[in-house]
């Protein structure tokens, strides 16, 4: 297992070609179950949950083929097809890898009327109950059993459209049902949906495949449900999540950075936090120039919230810049209960940061120092390595295969701009 490490205190300038983003190719891939056609997707990243997912989908039946891009930092190409399934099971040594394989539940169900799919794993940051999916399907006609550790969809004659109003706001749920749905008899409404950008660019995919969706990025999503989907060809959509994480590096490092293919219509909040806390954002033809200004950072109040809420993903990368702001901050977690694993470590570092159950407060300090810490998470992941490149001396970060699932090429884009960062062998 390897570690990274880190020599702080270089201030980050040039520039980072924004991957595509891993929240938004999973379900992407997904929908290859939809169809016997192929199923072309553009701008995908080089990440190990992309790989993951790409196996269990061969393992369901799917013919996967990746080209490289182009060799200026694009993204690759990835084609599915579906034209037969071959297994209708999910089984449990594959989907304990990540969370996201719960997403071919749905599909699965919708073309072939039944499906086995083990409960999933994933980064252990709190409880993510799956039952909106499941009471989701059932609403659209699936009968629904929980057995040995899988869950066991039919639907012997077919989805049927139904309404279904989610208590609470879920992306995956949000989008496990919209492909269910797309191929489901009549009309299906979701309300109270999910409104990320994830969403919309997964409707953009199935609406070119043939479906008939609207309302994607509001809370209320209309599917007709259609007999058959076709080929389509899509490009995801920039990552970002890894824009907001490259933007928090310049200002914690001081430094200036072009974050290029970044889109500001889709990271208002975390630009806005930014700003708030002392940032400079500016839009240029190619993405985003990000740094801080000549005042420094300072410290906010920042609390999680669904989209276009502030990103429980950015969460721990801001928390990371606010503990060397001036002043004090407040952060508080809505989302996820167990996500502040990354504290312990940054105090290591040199961090003054309370927690008082889904509140922290974080009093800035002049100086992180460098330490062995460990990660527990994707993104408390980059929080450390922000911490590392912010930090006076030597930091080591073990456990750094969460990188790996979320951030690509992460050493590369950082050296190129001017980061001390190495990976070795444990």
């Amino acid at each position: 297992m390897d570690k990274l490490v880190i020599r702080g205190g270089n201030a980050l300038t040039g520039q980072i070609k924004i991957s595509g983003a891993k929240n938004a190719a999973l379900p992407l891939m997904c929908a290859s179950l939809l169809t016997d056609q192929p199923v072309t997707l553009h701008n995908l990243p080089r990440l190990a949950d992309i790989t993951t997912l790409a196996d269990l989908l061969n393992h369901l039946g799917v013919e996967v083929t990746i080209a490289a891009g182009n060799g200026n930092g694009a993204g690759r190409t990835m084609l599915l097809r579906a034209e037969n399934i071959a297994d209708t099971t999910a089984p449990y040594d594959m989907v304990r890898k990540m969370r996201a394989s719960i997403l071919v539940l749905g599909p699965l169900v919708a073309r072939e009327g039944v499906a086995t799919v083990s409960l999933p794993g994933g980064c252990a940051i709190g409880n993510r109950p799956i039952d909106l999916h499941l009471k989701g399907l059932q609403q659209l006609g699936a009968e629904i059993d929980l057995a040995d550790g899988y869950v066991r969809a039919k639907a012997a004659g077919g989805l049927k459209g139904g309404k279904i109003h989610f208590p609470m706001v879920s992306v995956g749920a949000t989008e496990n049902l919209m492909m269910a749905a797309s191929l489901a008899r009549g009309t299906s409404i979701l309300e109270n949906a999910a409104k990320e950008p994830e969403i919309s660019d997964l409707a953009r995919l199935l609406n070119a495949m043939g479906a008939k969706i609207t309302g994607a990025g509001s809370e209320r999503i209309t599917i007709e449900g259609v007999a058959s989907l076709r080929a389509a060809n899509h490009p995801v959509m920039p990552d970002r999540i890894e824009a907001g994480s490259y933007a928090v590096a310049a200002a914690i490092t001081g430094g200036t950075l072009d974050l290029l293919g970044a889109r500001s219509d889709m990271m208002g909040a975390t630009l806005d936090a930014l700003r708030e806390a002392g940032g400079f954002i500016a839009e240029t033809a190619q993405g985003l120039t990000v740094g801080a200004d000549k005042a420094g950072l300072r410290g906010i109040n920042i609390k999680t919230q669904p989209y276009p809420g502030f990103p429980t993903d950015m969460q721990a990368q801001f928390m990371v810049m606010l503990a060397k702001a001036d002043g004090a901050s407040v952060i508080s977690e809505t989302i996820f209960e167990n996500r502040f694993m990354h504290v312990p470590e940054l105090a290591r570092m040199g961090a003054d940061i309370t927690v008082a159950g889904p509140v922290a407060t974080i009093r800035g300090v002049k100086v992180l120092r460098g330490a062995p810490v460990m990660a527990t998470d994707l993104r408390a992941s980059m929080s450390l390595v922000l911490a590392g490149l912010a930090a006076d001396g030597e930091t080591v970060i073990s456990r750094i295969y969460h990188l790996d699932r979320g951030y690509e090429r992460l050493e590369e884009k950082l050296k190129a701009a001017g980061a001390d960062i190495e990976r070795v062998p444990a």
